[in-house]
């Protein structure tokens, strides 16, 4: 049997905690921050979190040996 590869396009935007939940970087904070205020700006620093059966797919293709 060949072996399960982990999905190298989520890798890239998804990351598991420690404690088994998707962590995913928040949109729009790449361009166009001169008009988005100080306090959407900060909060969008922060990582976001998946939740609900989007969260347990991204977990098992980024897992797939576990």
């Amino acid at each position: 049997m060949p072996r399960q590869k982990t999905h190298k396009g989520m890798s890239k935007r998804f990351k598991v905690s420690a404690s088994g939940k998707a962590k995913h970087r928040k949109a729009n904070r790449g361009h166009i921050l001169g008009k988005k205020t100080a306090k959407r700006k900060r909060q969008l620093r922060a990582n976001g979190v998946v939740v609900g059966i989007t969260a347990k797919k991204i977990v098992e293709a980024l897992r797939p040996g576990a």
